[in-house]
């Protein structure tokens, strides 16, 4: 049974309403009712199937957290490696805690997290200090972290720990690379996007000092008191904030009258009467972001409610594990023999009925464990979860363990 969606907040402007997370449930919902009605052009909707996958995620969920008590599914789960905390670690050898901290915390986890895209399945991160060998999300994490620790994103050599705007202003792509180990024989898609989203997030940053300036330092990580100074600090107000703060950083193919809406995408089943006619938002990396900005607040003294306000992740794992246990088939499957790009009504149809079908397979997942959502709150059927349950069904199906649909990626989005 679907969960009823919150409240919507008043809005008034269409415009606006596409920057908030009750926009995402309720457009990719729409979706979803379409093709359990048998009508959307690319994807036929099978729920009895959703047994099978809700039973996946529930065998990950008991194999990683025996006792149930599952974090959330953020950033930091990807620097936790081999019974190791490596950014615990980090901090704590340079001496950070309390607000210092926690904006640290910021920096790394909205540079990393922007740093997340698909990384292509040849390229593989050699980490010097533990000897790990690791490719995709795990391997740009770890490459992320050294980045960070490098000290090339701070304007105090006394102070390496940090992310200042006119640092991450003049980061380069051979910078960047050189860090990253991307050579003719360690490929990595989107090198030259990925230090533009750098560069583009510190002269974002720049222009919006009530967020992100804090004394003489401007740094992303300075939205966390920011934040933390609100009262009643819902999951939701973390995703409007940046939404409304660092849309300039993304780049934006679907626009109204010229304006940015980020991660969104167009499709002909979502009708509305306004200037928002065919708009589907998702904000995957937005979202995510926003999942891995929760506990640093909560270690900041802010308590944040409404964790299922936020919305499952439109991506290409989650997609996968419906695609791949038979909730969602193809209608035509010579769409599997070619790459699709994000904007095409095919991966925009996927990634709706991703994000409307997270929300069903997650009520089934927790009266499966006579869980509740705040005992399991969304964010933790994540990372529980359906993300390994997509991994694990790819790896046993395709012997590169890639989607099943294949993503002509520019690593902005996926």
């Amino acid at each position: 049974m679907t969960p009823p969606a919150p409240a919507p907040v008043a809005i008034r402007d269409p415009v606006d309403g596409l920057l908030t997370p009750e926009a995402v449930r309720t457009r990719c919902g729409e979706i979803l009712q379409v093709g359990v009605d048998g009508g959307l052009p690319w994807f036929d909707v099978e729920l009895s199937k959703l047994a099978d996958a809700t039973s996946r995620v529930v065998a990950e969920i008991e194999v990683n957290y025996p006792d149930l008590n599952v974090p959330f599914h953020s950033r930091w789960r990807h620097f936790e490696l081999g019974g190791t905390d490596l950014w615990a670690d980090m901090a704590a050898a340079h001496g950070l805690n309390g607000d210092d901290l926690a904006v640290a915390a910021g920096d790394l986890a909205i540079v990393s997290v922007l740093l997340d895209a698909g990384a292509g399945p040849d390229w593989i991160y050699e980490d010097d200090a533990t000897g790990l060998r690791l490719g995709r999300s795990e391997g740009l994490a770890l490459a992320s972290l050294r980045l960070f620790g490098s000290g090339i994103l701070s304007d105090d050599d006394a102070s390496p720990l940090r992310a200042d705007a006119s640092a991450l202003s003049a980061l380069s792509a051979e910078t960047l690379g050189r860090v990253f180990q991307v050579a003719d024989a360690n490929p990595l898609v989107g090198l030259e996007q990925r230090a533009g989203l750098l560069r583009k997030l510190g002269e974002t940053i720049a222009k919006h000092p009530s967020f992100y300036a804090r004394g003489d330092a401007v740094r992303p990580g300075n939205l966390l008191p920011a934040l933390a100074s609100r009262t009643d600090l819902q999951a939701r107000d973390i995703l409007i904030a940046l939404l409304t703060t660092l849309m300039d950083i993304w780049p934006s193919p679907v626009r109204i009258e010229g304006r940015p809406l980020g991660d969104a995408g167009r499709h002909d089943a979502l009708v509305r009467d306004d200037k928002t006619d065919g708009i589907v938002p998702f904000h995957k990396l937005s979202q995510w972001l926003s999942y891995s900005l929760i506990e640093p607040l909560q270690q900041l003294g802010a308590p944040v409610s409404g964790l299922d306000g936020l919305t499952g992740l439109a991506e290409y794992r989650n997609g996968g594990l419906f695609v791949d246990t038979g909730v969602l088939t193809l209608k035509d499957l010579s769409a599997v023999a070619q790459a699709h790009a994000p904007a095409s009504e095919l991966i925009v149809e996927w990634r709706a009925l991703t994000v409307a079908l997270l929300d069903r397979l997650a009520s089934d997942v927790r009266a499966t464990l006579n869980k509740s959502a705040e005992e399991l709150p969304l964010a933790s059927i994540l990372q529980g979860g359906t993300w390994s349950a997509g991994r694990r069904i790819a790896a046993d199906l395709r012997p590169d363990g890639g989607p099943p649909i294949r993503l002509d990626s520019d690593a902005t989005v996926f």
